[in-house]
């Protein structure tokens, strides 16, 4: 079995959102089999900082989707956006 890493933009709901609390709470939203690997930030505008985080899930988990819907079920979450897919 491989893994697959995806790499994930999280847009906080403002920029008020405590960024290390919610890059904790993420990381306990996951599903089953995914794990945090790494975590970035990136200036959007006007003092947002979105999330950059590099999920790593079993191939056969059946793609990014129970990811997307997990992370974007967590309290000040704006959006979920998948930048990246690649097989390790």
């Amino acid at each position: 079995m491989g893994k697959v890493a995806t790499q994930v933009k999280v847009m906080p709901s403002s920029p008020e959102v405590d960024l290390d609390e919610l890059e904790e709470r993420l990381a306990a939203a996951l599903p089953d089999g995914a794990e945090l690997n790494d975590t970035g930030r990136e200036d959007i505008a006007f003092g947002l900082v979105a999330l950059i985080l590099m999920i790593v899930v079993p191939d056969d988990a059946g793609g990014t989707e129970a990811v997307e819907e997990a992370l974007a079920g967590v309290d000040d979450v704006e959006s979920v956006s998948i930048e990246n897919v690649t097989r390790i």
